[in-house]
């Protein structure tokens, strides 16, 4: 047993209760996974953060979700293992370097490849740093022994082996297609990295001569400057408008060149003109057409958005700016007509936020159909990943079902380089997780992989894979649980899936929990431009992180957004302050009392039992909700018993024991007081570790953390279901007591008489028995309690379960409204009954659910109907007096 501390400071500071505390935790490798093989592994890799800033609010809920999962399970009796790691995040982080460059007058071709990649190696230390010192504050349990960064050696080596084993299956190939373009990053960008917005623009519709003279065809487009790369016209073979036109020659506009008008069954009679241009290197619907046709693809951009060669007098011009010259040489040649107004949806980089340009480009791709087939599979079997919410699963399968190859290479210095040469002098291709042995004779490409080609990889690479003899990869993989947004489903979980199905032929995680945004307090998503974001730093500077991580963990069910409310974090912080102070005062009553002095086999006073009573249903309660992933619905149960119960009910009752002259009551007050505050204490710590870690230190107990203590059990011995009914019709008195009070404005130091009709002896010797409390906290200057009671006309009146009480306040009751309080009172119990009856009246509910549920229901109508009834009776009597 260690030692516990005697005294806890009078006010909570959560500043000075989480300070050093990490430390402590780190140094005592608390967090690290033991491989201890009596134990089942359970098993969480962080989604890895990007190196490019700091983490946000978003970061801090879902690596709270991570870590109140991971303590749980450790609490639980595993062998948890919690990677940390972080993402290189190719276009993010690079963009941020040359950004940085920028200001002082360099680029990244200025420095060359290897002295740029010094610089952000630099930058990712500097970050990695801040990162670290946020989970430090955040109180993260991570396994900082097996950290990884998407860069290390031995992710590389995975990298190196997927995209060869590939390459070799021939599910990767090089080719030329139209691909998403970033001129402002001058990258390729694959399609969810492109983000569509509407943008007002004009539809331009022209006329192009027909080569023979006979007259013109009309065309539209949104994109003019892009006329330049036209090699044909099409119609639908069908269109009797231009049957006759199949196979004729248009000159282009401007440009002079002559181009076929071609019948593809793409073309939608039935829009504008029912006739399209055809720029096969500059749209992807354009691009198969040509392909179709066999014609030619004239590229008339450069890589960073200007015009090039192909583009004749335009030329060296920006793309927008050629558009409004280009506009204006078409109307003074007559061909543009008219310009039409027109919203339409416009792809823009998801990193820079440039327009995407549609790009004829040769790029590396991975062939999804054979990947994406086995994954959705996958999903029809037993060891199939479960989505949380389940409706989640739906649209994960809607994206594979219609998935795209996936263009994988990037036109960066920074992540991993495709492991593919050139031959100088021949051009043979070679692929291998090896550069060749003649190396002088070969050049490498100059591109990178997709960040999210490194990340895919991750639930398995970061476990030693590809050495399937890893002690960590037969030990921790498949993981257990990942914790991510609905917003990435598409860019990694899909990823993450076909890749694990692919080279490990295992699901890489059991289940998936999805959470929502954060938003703001008005549902709006966060964002620079609004300027309502929320450094999640600031609010534990304020607040502290156990105020922020509660808040956050409860704040939301599953798969929903969180409203980001600064005083519903600091009613957490009410909570926690709640915590201490009637942690507090516990200690300040064990005086000497040590762990070894627990004893609960003594007789037990009716509070005592009732507690112990509601503690085992909170711990079923809160049990069930985390296994099922609703920490707002544990959250809930657990806010309710420490606020309510504990707190506000049985410490005021054990004061009467702990003030008395009963040393034996006094000692099992006290033991009901440590063993309930220190099942409190581990279900709460989770959630709030920091304070549950301070205040445990406090009381009695055994071992060093309460990061290694088990998990609270449901004890049978502790539940008696008698005292529990009992203590909750005491409450109820008490509670009608001081609500009688405060309507009268009569305070609690005044005495009032107090009758109580109870509905049969047995009720009439369990109050007397607990009479004690009534006493203590109706202060009644007379009380009765009988079954047969005479009642003044004029007196107020409560309904109990088991029992009414009445207040014979003549001269302070106004009966007609005593009347009118009664028939709301009695509105109250018609709406019970009547939900109550609704519920059992529906065969599903009854069938389905479990006995007890359906039982509970039952006795919650029989409690509702006698209530129902007597307040029924109360309003005739006063009704016949009035």
């Amino acid at each position: 047993m260690a030692d516990q501390k005697t005294s806890m400071a009078p006010k909570y500071h959560p500043q000075e209760v989480e300070k050093d505390r990490y430390n402590f935790w780190v140094d005592g490798k608390f967090f690290e996974a033991k491989n201890d093989q009596s134990k089942n592994p359970f098993t969480i890799v962080i989604p890895p953060p990007n190196v490019t800033g700091r983490l946000h609010l978003g970061h801090a809920w879902d690596t709270t979700l991570q870590d109140i999962m991971t303590r749980y399970k450790r609490m639980r009796g595993y062998d948890v293992l919690w990677l940390p790691g972080m993402d290189h995040a190719g276009i993010a982080t690079q963009s941020k370097v040359e950004a940085k460059l920028k200001e002082n007058g360099q680029n990244r071709y200025d420095l060359g490849r290897e002295k740029f990649l010094e610089q952000v190696w630099n930058w990712k230390e500097e970050y990695a740093s801040f990162i670290r010192q946020q989970w430090e504050k955040l109180g993260l349990g991570l396994d900082y022994s097996k950290e990884r960064f998407t860069l290390d050696d031995g992710l590389s080596n995975a990298v190196k082996e997927v995209f060869v084993t590939l390459y070799e299956k021939d599910l990767i190939y090089r080719g030329e297609y139209i691909i998403n373009w970033d001129p402002s990053t001058q990258t390729a960008l694959s399609d969810i990295e492109v983000i569509y917005k509407d943008v007002k623009g004009a539809f331009y519709h022209m006329r192009y001569p027909l080569k023979d003279g006979s007259g013109h065809i009309e065309i539209a487009t949104t994109r003019p400057e892009t006329m330049l790369g036209d090699t044909a016209v099409a119609v639908h073979p069908e269109d009797d408008r231009y049957k006759h036109l199949i196979g004729k020659k248009v000159v282009l506009p401007i440009v002079g060149r002559e181009i076929e008008i071609v019948a593809d069954d793409y073309v939608d009679m039935e829009f504008g003109s029912g006739a399209v241009k055809i720029t096969p290197a500059h749209d992807p619907n354009d691009f198969e057409i040509g392909n179709r046709h066999n014609l030619e693809r004239v590229l008339v951009m450069n890589e960073d958005g200007t015009m090039n060669e192909n583009a004749g007098k335009y030329k060296n011009m920006d793309r927008f700016e050629c558009r409004k010259q280009i506009v204006q040489d078409l109307q003074d040649e007559g061909v543009l007509f008219e310009i039409e107004d027109h919203e339409h949806s416009v792809g823009h980089s998801e990193r820079s936020n440039a327009v995407v340009e549609p790009y004829l480009s040769t790029q590396w791709f991975v062939k999804m159909g054979p990947l994406a087939e086995q994954a959705i599979h996958l999903q029809q079997t037993d060891d199939k990943v479960n989505f949380v919410p389940d409706r989640f699963e739906k649209t994960y399968l809607n994206w594979m079902e219609n998935i795209r190859d996936w263009c994988i290479s990037r036109q960066l210095w920074w992540g991993h380089r495709i492991p593919a040469w050139y031959h100088k002098e021949t051009g043979e291709v070679y692929v291998g997780r090896e550069a060749p042995e003649d190396i002088e004779n070969w050049r490498q490409d100059d591109d990178v992989l997709d960040t999210w080609f490194s990340s895919a990889l991750w639930p398995f690479s970061t476990m030693g894979w590809p050495d399937e003899n890893s002690k960590d990869f037969m030990r921790y993989f498949p993981t257990d649980v990942l914790v991510t947004g609905y917003d990435i489903i598409f860019f990694w979980v899909a990823r993450m899936v076909f890749q694990s199905k692919e080279f490990t032929n295992r699901r890489p995680f059991k289940d998936v929990l999805i959470h929502g945004l954060v938003r703001d307090a008005q549902g709006r998503k966060m964002s620079k431009s609004l300027g309502n974001g929320v450094d999640p730093m600031d609010v534990i500077d304020q607040y502290g992180a156990d105020s922020l991580r509660y808040f956050l963990a409860t704040g939301s069910s599953p798969g929903q957004d969180l409203r980001f409310q600064w005083d519903k974090v600091e009613a957490t912080w009410n909570f926690a302050n709640k915590i201490w102070n009637a942690s507090r005062f516990v200690i300040m009553n064990l005086e000497d009392f040590r762990y070894e002095d627990i004893d609960l086999s003594k007789e037990k006073s009716l509070a005592d039992e009732w507690i112990l009573t509601r503690l085992n249903e909170t711990v079923e309660n809160v049990t069930r909700n985390i296994e099922r992933y609703d920490f707002g619905e544990a959250g809930r149960h657990l806010y309710n018993f420490i606020w309510d119960e504990f707190c506000d009910w049985y410490i005021e009752m054990a004061k009467l024991p702990l003030y008395g002259e009963d040393e034996e009551a006094k000692q099992t007050t006290r033991s009901v007081l440590v063993v309930t505050l220190d099942s409190i204490l581990r279900m709460l710590h989770p959630f709030m570790p920091f304070i549950t870690e301070e205040i445990w230190q406090h009381i009695p107990h055994e071992g060093e953390s309460i990061v290694e203590t088990d998990w609270p059990e449901v004890i049978s011995e502790y539940s008696n279901e008698q005292s529990a009914k009992e203590m909750q019709r005491l409450v109820s008195i008490i509670r009608s007591v001081r609500n009688v009070r405060s309507e009268v404005d009569t305070p609690m130091s005044k005495s009032i008489n107090i009758i109580i009709k109870a509905h049969d002896e047995s009720v009439v010797r369990e109050l007397h028995t607990n009479r004690h409390y009534l006493d203590r906290f109706c202060n009644p200057e007379q009380l009765t309690i009988a079954t047969d009671v005479e009642v003044q006309e004029q007196a107020k009146s409560a309904v109990v379960t088991g029992a009414e009480i009445f207040f014979p306040l003549e001269g302070l009751i106004n009966i007609d409204a005593e009347i009118e309080r009664l028939k709301q009172e009695l509105e109250k119990w018609n709406s019970e009954v009547e939900r109550v009856q609704k519920k059992l009246a529906n065969e599903n509910f009854v069938n389905k659910a479990p006995e007890h549920v359906v039982q509970e229901e039952r006795d919650k109508e029989k409690d509702y109907l006698e209530k129902q009834r007597l307040v029924q009776e109360r309003i005739k009597e006063l009704e016949t007096v009035s």
